[in-house]
This record gives structure tokens, sequence and C-alpha cells, in this order.
């Protein structure tokens, strides 16, 4: 048997405050790698284990346990990497970049962008799959447009994680409600109080800086040169688009997201064959080396030559060392003690929530993956949430608003880096532009201190929960 103990409070206290000094220090005073600064982390806190008498094996056995859990994840990066490839290929991406190049205006580009972005992942109910098709066309449209590509990436950023957090055949919509035990349908109600006013502002303050742009002269004779230049690469037509109905039909019919996106991909193989030329070993070399398309335009072949899974491979390993650091984190105890102590300090039902989307924005930032998060923080306040009188569905809000939208603004969480290495910007300069990312989690806190959507059960303290039937009071 193990004789392995729990940290104290202290311990634990300053193992995370090791982290959270080194990892600042060394990515903005070092300008080091990602992957170094949390290869080092994790010896930090192996060394930190040792004193509780945490064995080697242990240690591995830890890590071994966190990738069991985020491998779905870490599959849908490899996914991803071939849809990109073959949606450039098959000519859907360029068909897409042609017509909006063709017909939409710089000063409805922003919000006109979130509103498909947001449509896109409500009905597909993952972000990380707007943003490797869609994403992917709205940074090639707004790079030929002029637009600083940060502020279009944020742009991407908010309107996906708007669909991400409130569709009901997302992942994390129905981990968050399954974690809390709560309904899912009350789930996402709970979540439209804080969402909507949030996503309003979002698209008010994108329609305004889309403004800004109105005025500003289109480059009219590069954007002739770059749409001269997909004509004569591409055969443009509506049938290129093919693949991403497929996706999206696929996605709406509940199938999982790897299954959908592989067919998505064939079907897109099978156009770039038969459509646009391309050979089948070609095709089938882009699954691993990314499509490679010269159309001798600057602007354009950095955009169409991506993809496959090696542009994967820099997201891939980053999530590896941050989930293996993560669950060391995790397994030790390092979190649960320090989470348990402070849920102690406090009882006032605010003070609660703000402690559940903080803590589980601390557990994104230091287990580097959404899911896990989401999960432990569920099971953490659940308990919590019953002796305040606190229905369980305003936890399962706060536990996405604190885990969904915020690990985008993460470099070493899976879906920072994803993000990073989908659109090209790095996570902490389109981390600014992300007004959705960052305004719900903080209408969350500034509705629990008003009163406002803390919705209340019939029961306090030791009774059995009654989360299933709640009363709407404020």
């Amino acid at each position: 048997m193990s004789n392995r103990r729990d940290p104290s409070v202290l311990h634990a206290a300053i193992t995370l405050l090791g982290l959270a000094v080194w990892i600042p220090f060394a990515i903005f005073k070092l300008e080091a790698g990602l992957h170094g600064i949390l290869l080092i982390g994790m010896v930090w806190v192996v060394l930190s284990s040792m004193p509780l008498r945490a064995t080697l094996p242990q240690v591995r056995a830890a890590m071994s346990d966190g990738m069991d859990r985020a491998m779905p994840a870490m599959f849908i990066f490899l996914t991803i990497g071939v849809v990109i490839a073959t949606f450039i290929l098959s000519g859907t991406v360029g068909t897409l970049i042609y017509y909006g190049l063709k017909f939409m205006h710089p000063a409805i580009f922003l919000p006109a962008g979130l509103i498909l972005c947001s449509v896109m992942s409500l009905a597909v109910g993952t972000s990380w799959g707007t943003v490797g098709t869609g994403g992917v066309v709205l940074i090639g449209v707004g790079a030929a447009m002029g637009m600083p590509l940060p502020l279009v990436a944020g742009m991407i950023v908010s309107g996906a994680s708007f669909g991400d957090k409130m569709s009901p055949v997302s992942d994390t919509t129905n981990l968050s409600a399954l974690s809390a035990e709560t309904d899912l349908y009350a789930h996402i109600k709970s979540m439209a109080y804080t969402t909507i006013p949030s996503y309003i502002i979002t698209l008010f303050a994108f329609s305004w800086l889309g403004m800004q742009f109105a005025e500003k002269p289109l480059p009219q004779q590069e954007l002739d040169t770059l749409l001269a230049g997909l004509d004569a690469t591409f055969s443009i037509n509506l049938l290129t688009l093919l693949p991403l109905v497929v996706l999206l039909y696929l996605s709406a019919r509940g199938i999982i997201a790897e299954a959908g996106m592989l067919i998505a991909s064939l079907v897109a193989a099978i156009i770039a064959v038969a459509m646009q030329g391309h050979s089948v070993s070609e095709v089938i070399s882009s699954f691993y080396d990314g499509a490679k398309i010269e159309t001798g335009s600057a602007k354009l072949d950095p955009l169409l030559n991506r993809g496959g899974i090696t542009e994967m491979a820099w997201t891939f390993t980053l999530s590896f060392i941050a989930i293996s650091l993560g669950a060391i984190l995790e397994h030790m105890g390092f979190l649960r003690v320090l989470m348990d102590w402070a849920l102690k300090q406090v009882e006032r039902a605010a003070s609660v929530v703000t402690c559940a989307i903080s803590g589980t924005f601390l557990a994104n930032l230091l287990l580097g993956e959404s899911y896990v998060s989401i999960v432990l923080m569920g099971q953490m306040f659940k308990d919590k949430f019953d002796r305040i009188g606190v229905d369980r569905k305003v936890l399962s809000r706060s536990i996405e608003e604190g885990g969904t939208l915020m690990t985008a603004l993460i470099p070493w969480t899976t879906t920072g880096a994803f993000y990073t290495a989908t659109l090209g910007v790095a996570t902490l300069d389109y981390a600014q532009w992300s007004f959705l990312n960052w305004i719900n989690p903080l209408m969350g806190i500034a509705f629990a201190w008003l009163g406002l959507a803390l919705f209340r059960t019939s029961r306090k303290s030791g009774d059995a929960p009654s989360h299933e039937k709640v009363t709407a009071s404020q």
C-alpha cells in the first residue's frame, strides 16, 4: 500500500506559487520556449512531491492517467490537421476566401465574422472545428483586407467560444452539466443570463472597431491580384463547399467530432482529385505534410501551405507536457488541498461563485486542459453549493465561464496552443481582443454580487440536494 500523504496548505501554496512566478518570468523576461518552461515546472513539482513520500512510479502513473483522460482531445489535434490540409486542396478554403474578398466590406467584416463563427460553433458544437475551418478562412480574408491579425483572431475566438459554450452538442457544455450533476438544458438557460448580455457587448465592440476601417480604402489592386491568384489556382464553385456542408450535417446529427471530421476530409480529398487536379499521392501525403500550393502570391501562399499532422506537432507536444504537469499537481493533491482550504473560508453565495469561476481558471492555468479542470471543479464545489442553497446550474455555469472561455487565453492549454498553431497568431496577442472570453466571466462574478440569476434551491446545509426542483428566486 502507498504511504503517500497529502501536502499541507503551506506546502501546496509554495508549490503553486513557484509555478506562478516561474512561468510568467520565463515567458516575458527570459523569452524562453514554452516546452522547456513547462518541463522545468514539471521537475519543480516532482521535487516538491518527494517530501510527501511520492515515488517516481506514482508520478509516472499520474502522468499516464492524465494523458488517458485527455487522449480524445489530443486525437482531435491530428484530425483537424488533416481537415485543414484537405479543405485547402479541395478548394473549400480558397472558395470561401474568394467570395469573402469579393463581397465582404471591412466595416462589417468583424461583426459578420463574429456571428458566422458563433452560428457555426453552435451547429457543430466545437470551437476547435470552427477555428480550424471558418477561422482559417476569416484570417485569410482579414489579412487580405489589411486588418490586424490579432484583432481578427480575437473575433474568431470570441465567436467560436460562444457557440462551444452554448451548444447542446458541445462536449464542454455536456461535461459541465454532468460534473455539476444538473440538467443540460437548465444549465444552458442559466448560462444565457450572463452570456447573452456579454455577447451583445462583444458584438457592439467589434461593430465599433469595424467602423474604424469603414473609411480605409481597400487595396483594390492587391485584392484583384489575390482574386486572380485564387481563380487561377482553384476551380472556384459552390460544389467545393460540400466538405463543409458534410461536416456541419454530421455534427448536427450528433456524430462524434473525430468521425465527422475524417468523413468530411474524405469528401474533400475526392474533390481535390476530381475537381482540382491533385494526384491521389499528393492528397494522401498532405494528411501528414499539409497542403503544398504555390500561387506566386506572398500573401496567399502562407495561407494555403498549411495543415497536416506535422503542423499540429508543436501543439501536440506542448499539450502532452502541460497535461502531464497538471496530472501530477492533481494526483499529489496540491490543487485540491488549496481549494479545500479556500472553500472553508467562504460562505456567502457571491464569494462561492467567484471562487468557482476563479478556481476553474486557476485549474486551467495549472492543469493545461479545460476538460480536467471542469470535472475537478464540479466535483469540488457541488456539495458547497448545496450547503449554501445555490442551485447547481449556477455551478455548471460558473465552471464553464472559468473553464471553456478562459482556456483559450492561456498559451499552454490544449485550446490556446491549438488556436495559436491554427490561426498563426500568438495566444497573448489575440487574447486582448477576445472580448467575450473576458467579459463573460466578469459578468458572471458581477451578477453573483448583485444577486442576479443567483438561483436558489429550497434546502440548505446538510439537507439532501434539491437541485432538480429549483425555485428561481434571486
